[in-house]
């Protein structure tokens, strides 16, 4: 057979559609619609087959109010090019860091605290208030949801949510499932036009965590039983429980690989369930002395202790968790964990189990530069 060149901006376009159709993040679709004229008609835009955010949904909660709001933020990692002509931050040492973005209505975008998603008021002198998209690569890193009143403030009872499925291409709000971790470890969820919330168990009120891998949506339970859930709501098992002594288990991915990181507190939750937002800041919050990591056996069906992460940064916040490589940051140590704990951030270094609290974030926290104020307790925050 004959080979031959084909500009890339004369690709059939039913190439065209096949390729995008692959594109699951929304930066990549945005990306791949702005290359050329015919690129840009070979698939829709966003708005035309994703669910328009904020959506509306009744309380998962009794209120005297009857709907609430879920809401979704995006983390990015912004890397400028190595190349001299592009503005460098100067509250930043690294070339690479995290952000955080919500679109809180078609258009306009806020940014949030990275691990507290709290609104960010206010950003540091030196900090340009405008980015240009165009002079940094952009990656999609993860998604957190939160509901919320429509003023905009978070409603308390809810720990945790997912939507399922979250890709750019879902077709419609009635293909959509939000799944949460309600108060005393209640998994529930609900789908668009539901006027209640439905429990997936009515047995277990102990649910740590969920997330959505390999297309799947995992849960966690106190003694790390994890279990999926499928297309009739019904729960599978998915592994044995681990036992783990820990006081709360979070679910993370990693390089395509499931992990379990078992917290542990101070002190006991003696039969009941931390709720880290009901909390108030003059209140006690429980503190973190460790944590132990597991990853589970694919071919075996087992959890095995993991003592080295490699590079990975695995990054514990209250509405989503998520892992990313140390090299893309400069001076940023891999195999570590950083958290919360109340206002507060820390970090675990897991070769050496040394924990310490951030106290000099440009010193301590590249990964979250430039600006330091977006993660001290300080800040103001609408």
């Amino acid at each position: 057979m004959d080979e031959r060149e084909v500009e890339w901006s004369a690709l059939p376009m039913e190439l065209l559609l096949l390729i995008g159709k692959t594109l699951q993040d929304r930066i990549d679709v945005i990306r791949f619609r702005s290359i050329c004229a015919p690129w840009r008609s070979s698939i829709p835009p966003l708005r035309e087959v994703s669910p328009s955010l904020p959506l509306p949904l009744p309380y998962p909660v009794r209120s005297a109010r009857n709907q609430a709001f879920v809401s979704q933020s995006t983390i990015y990692r912004l890397e400028l090019p190595d190349d001299d002509d592009y503005p460098k931050i100067p509250t930043c040492s690294s070339n690479s860091w995290l952000v955080r973005v919500e679109e809180f209505e078609p258009g306009r975008t806020r940014l949030l605290n990275l691990l507290s998603s709290l609104h960010i008021r206010f950003l540091p002198d030196p900090f340009p208030k405008v980015i240009n998209l165009l002079d940094f690569r952009v990656v999609e890193v993860s998604k957190a949801y939160e509901f919320q009143y429509s003023s905009g403030m978070p409603i308390d009872g809810v720990n945790k949510l997912v939507l399922f499925p979250n890709s750019a291409w879902t077709s419609c709000v009635e293909d959509t499932v939000i799944f949460a971790l309600l108060n005393e470890g209640k998994l529930g969820y609900v789908k668009h036009g539901d006027e209640k919330w439905t429990l997936v168990d009515d047995h277990n009120f102990d649910y740590d965590d969920i997330i959505v891998y390999n297309g799947q949506s995992y849960v966690v339970d106190r003694l790390g039983t994890v279990s999926w859930i499928n297309s009739s709501m019904k729960l599978i098992k998915f592994s044995p429980p681990f036992c783990g002594l820990g006081n709360q288990k979070h679910l993370v991915e990693s390089c395509g690989e499931l992990y379990i990181v078992d917290r542990y507190f101070e002190f006991d939750r003696e039969g009941g369930r931390w709720h880290f937002d009901l909390f108030p800041t003059n209140s006690v919050c429980p503190k973190t002395v460790t944590f132990k990591v597991y990853k589970l056996d694919q071919e075996w069906g087992c959890w095995v202790m993991v003592k080295n992460l490699g590079d990975r940064v695995f990054i514990l916040g209250k509405d989503c968790s998520f892992s990313v490589s140390a090299r893309e940051f400069s001076e940023c140590k891999g195999n570590s964990i950083y958290f919360t704990d109340g206002n507060d951030i820390g970090v675990f270094y897991v070769e050496n189990q040394r924990m310490c609290m951030i106290v000099d974030y440009k010193d301590q926290c590249p990964i979250f530069c430039p600006p330091p104020s977006w993660l001290s307790s300080k800040s103001s925050f609408i």
